[in-house]
């Protein structure tokens, strides 16, 4: 972690790539990572993948994708939270690949997902796709496997056993 919080990670281009079952902590920690990162003056955008998406198929119906891809450029990572956690049509994954690619070796992408490896073809849709896409970011990555209880199953449990 300590490695993660000062930051070196993005000068490689290299990506944080969360994993868990939900409310396991996997948005907590990289949101910390990027509070310390823009303490740094690093420059780091956040986004739920489903309106990164939405932002991004928006920018390529107005033929300004390049632009959008460009302007996302200027920051020193992104936090695409919670990747394949609604299920998105072939089109919206078809520019989040674009916009993986485009920011492969370039800068860093920290991104959380509920999903194992193993099953992101229901993300892209296609094994081509997908295979390239996890190729990309995993090339220059640190993985991190988070299989802790749900803090908010443990947190009901607890206000359940305090009310009876």
């Amino acid at each position: 972690m300590r490695s993660l919080l000062e930051g070196s990670f993005v000068d490689r281009c290299e990506n944080v790539l969360a994993f868990g079952k939900p409310g396991s902590g996997k948005t907590h920690l990289l949101s910390s990572i990027s509070q310390e990162l823009i303490r740094q003056g690093r420059r780091v955008y956040f986004s739920s993948c489903s309106l990164l998406v939405q932002d991004l198929l928006i920018a390529k119906r107005d033929l300004k994708l390049s632009r959008v891809l460009k302007s996302l450029g200027r920051f020193d990572a992104l936090m695409i939270d919670d990747i394949g956690y609604v299920q998105q049509s072939r089109e919206e994954m078809e520019v989040l690949f674009t916009l993986l690619a485009d920011r492969y070796e370039r800068s860093s992408v920290m991104l959380t997902s509920n999903l194992p490896f193993g099953k992101w073809e229901q993300i892209f849709k296609d094994p081509m796709t997908t295979a390239a896409a996890i190729d990309r970011l995993v090339h220059h990555s640190v993985i991190l496997e988070l299989n802790a209880e749900s803090y908010r199953l443990a947190q009901a449990k607890q206000s359940k056993q305090a009310d009876g």
